[in-house]
């Protein structure tokens, strides 16, 4: 297995693609080969994913066994991709057919949302691991603001994850674009989201994510999260979203601006 520039090669994926079937039940058919070269011009259904590699050694990860990430990473998160994959390439596909009802298609788009939330969130919990735990910077002062201390924002981001304990979901630690505000997300699955939210700090509360480790004992898992938490790469997502506010209001441009002089 080979980490940061090749990642890790994924394997035996079956012809019969059932993306995150442990986050969810449903079932796409969708066979590799089926889609024409044309459909592959059209970037919006392009089916041209390739999984991200993991930015750490599975390995030294602390309270997290190796089989574990590496089982998350190539079977649900490696799932999501070829799902998504599948489902954009055969959107195409179903478009030129003139006499499908659009409520069919519908079914297929609700796909599409769903793996690509998958995608989306499982790239940013890998990329917020392999840290050691340590909040600074821009995003503790960001936190310190908005929830008048970092332990009162660990509380209330626990407490949150361990209400998904036994289930499915995601907690999110977001900066609204739109509103200024910064908050803890509650997300059922890959589809909640506040609009307008960019993710600083994503823990994935599926029971794929621990169960090997820590069986039902989510809240352990939750405090193993927080011991691996690469606080530069959640500082990099605070500054980067800071700077790509487009403030609505006089309002925010005041948040804003006392934002930027947060951790500065």
């Amino acid at each position: 297995m080979m980490v940061g520039g090749t990642g890790l090669a994924l394997t035996n994926f079956p012809d019969l693609v059932t993306a995150d079937a442990n986050e969810r039940g449903d079932e796409i058919m969708a066979t590799e080969g089926q889609t024409s070269g044309a459909a592959t011009s059209v970037r919006a259904f392009g089916g041209q994913h390739q999984p991200k590699p993991l930015p750490f050694n599975p390995a030294k990860l602390n309270g997290f066994s190796e089989k574990l990430i590496r089982s998350h990473w190539e079977n649900n998160y490696g799932g999501a991709v070829k799902a998504l994959n599948a489902v954009e390439q055969r959107l195409q596909e179903l478009l030129r057919d003139k006499e499908l009802p659009p409520y069919v298609y519908g079914n297929l788009k609700r796909e599409e949302l769903v793996r690509t939330g998958s995608v989306v969130l499982h790239e940013h919990y890998f990329a917020n691991l392999g840290g050691d735990g340590k909040a600074g910077g821009k995003a503790l002062g960001l936190v310190k603001q908005w929830f008048g201390s970092y332990e009162q924002w660990e509380a209330e981001f626990k407490k949150t994850a361990n209400a998904l304990a036994g289930g499915s979901g995601w907690v999110i630690l977001a900066h609204n674009m739109h509103t200024g505000e910064v908050h803890n997300y509650w997300a059922w699955d890959h589809m909640h989201n506040a609009p307008m939210s960019r993710p600083l700090l994503v823990l994935d509360m599926y029971e794929h994510a621990y169960h090997m480790d820590y069986g039902a004992a989510a809240a352990k898992y939750v405090d193993a999260f927080a011991q691996n938490v690469n606080w530069e790469e959640v500082n990099r997502r605070a500054e980067a979203s800071l700077k790509g506010v487009h403030p609505q209001s006089g309002t925010n441009n005041i948040a804003i601006l006392q934002m930027e002089k947060v951790g500065s």
